[in-house]
């Protein structure tokens, strides 16, 4: 019998790029691989968030719910990306809907796990801390450029 892992598509992914290969072993521990069809939601705002996502196939749509609107599309995300950072900060909760667009398969991490890790070894928390805060700044910056297109803003 084989046994494959998911080392060498991690070491490959652009979120762990020069990421020590002994923090990549780490963070594999962690890791599964899943498969979601078209129009099903990852997660839910309000629902525990304990895992996050390397997008390798597919598109997710990151929503927020309206009243009396409805989901609102803020950003589609596709192969190589990640989705959620909400289950490195408690309450553990998140923030915002995330529905498949069509059939998408990712690689999700278990927040826990990698939680526990970091707090055995900080040098690896904050490497990882490094690249969400970039994806972080990154989301914000394009939130406000769609804020201030949706108002009529010159930039």
């Amino acid at each position: 019998m084989r046994t494959h892992t998911l080392e060498p598509i991690i070491a490959q992914h652009p979120f762990f790029q020069g990421l020590l290969p002994a923090y990549r072993q780490l963070i594999v521990e962690c890791a599964a691989n899943v498969r979601f069809p078209a129009d099903v939601y990852l997660f839910r705002e309000g629902e525990a968030a304990n895992q996050f996502y390397l997008l390798r196939h597919g598109l997710v749509a990151l929503q927020v719910f309206v009243p009396g609107r409805g989901p609102i599309t803020l950003d589609t995300l596709e192969a190589g990306e990640v989705l959620g950072w909400s289950w490195l900060f408690p309450p553990y909760r998140w923030h915002f809907d995330a529905q498949t667009v069509e059939p998408t398969r990712a690689i999700a991490f278990h927040g826990e796990c990698l939680r526990t890790k970091c707090d055995t070894d900080p040098q690896l928390g904050y490497a990882l801390m490094q690249r969400f805060a970039h994806i972080m700044m990154q989301r914000l910056q394009a939130t406000r450029l769609q804020l201030l297109d949706m108002y009529g803003v010159q930039v």
